[in-house]
């Protein structure tokens, strides 16, 4: 699983849910992270979570994270066990 959110506008991101329709099975991260328009050296791992024993994650930031509008948020996890997945984000524009 691979999905960018890229709103095209300032935001602010307050939450992360992943739902997994079995416990993930093996050694693999879910991760969260800031795809940097500017240049890669400024992309930043947020959150990550080893996916083995979970099936339910809920990452939500101290406070909403602000970002600009040339940013994207990248959420991964290989998946190699083939699972079905939910993923919801929620955000809101600043605009």
């Amino acid at each position: 699983m691979a999905v960018t959110l890229a709103p095209g506008e300032p935001w602010e991101l307050s939450s992360v849910r992943l739902h997994l329709g079995t416990t993930g099975g093996t050694a693999e991260d879910f991760t969260v992270t800031v795809d940097s328009a500017t240049h890669t050296a400024y992309d930043v791992r947020l959150y990550t979570h080893d996916m083995e024993d979970a099936q339910d994650v809920l990452w939500q930031p101290d406070t909403p994270l602000s970002l600009p509008n040339t940013d994207a948020i990248v959420f991964a996890y290989p998946n190699t066990g083939a699972r079905i997945w939910g993923l919801e984000v929620v955000y809101r524009q600043t605009v």
